[in-house]
């Protein structure tokens, strides 16, 4: 069995943060003005798990405050991308809704990637990526599962 090294964590997520710094550069710059990336990441969560989360249940998947994704969500709110309804099973709170326009501007703006993203493939070994893609995901499964009691 290999030796168990603690410390690649650490040199593991510095590169993944790295990574993530610069790929968020990317993506904003695709962004329409007034939109960032963790208006993206919203309604990157709502096409991908399913519209109409309360916005504490995607506080506590974002892992921030309720305040921040409220924040957040009223930005989205206000460029026409999603929809606060009433909560039909609690009357205190809410649901979110993407709308068409949200659904839209997500898939352009990953069309719009397409771009950089031909660019890195032509600079780099594409099945490398997908080499480490299922580890990736086992580590992001095991430590999901880990920060839930």
């Amino acid at each position: 069995m290999p030796e168990q090294n603690p410390a690649v964590f650490f040199e593991v997520f510095n590169e993944i943060g790295i990574i993530e710094q610069l790929s968020r550069a990317i993506l904003e710059a695709r962004l329409p003005d007034g939109l960032i990336a963790p208006h993206f990441t919203v309604l990157n969560h709502l096409c991908r798990v399913e519209d109409g989360r309360t916005p504490v249940d995607m506080a506590r998947a974002f892992q921030v405050p309720k305040t921040s994704m409220t924040h957040t969500l009223k930005g989205l709110e206000a460029h026409g991308l999603v929809e606060l309804r009433p909560n039909p099973d609690d009357g205190r709170s809410k649901r979110v809704w993407l709308t068409q326009a949200g659904r839209d501007l997500r898939s352009q703006t990953i069309s719009a990637l397409g771009t950089e993203f031909a660019r890195l493939a032509a600079d780099f070994d594409t099945d490398r990526l997908l080499a480490i893609r299922p580890v990736l995901t086992d580590l992001r499964i095991m430590m999901d599962a880990a920060r839930d009691p």
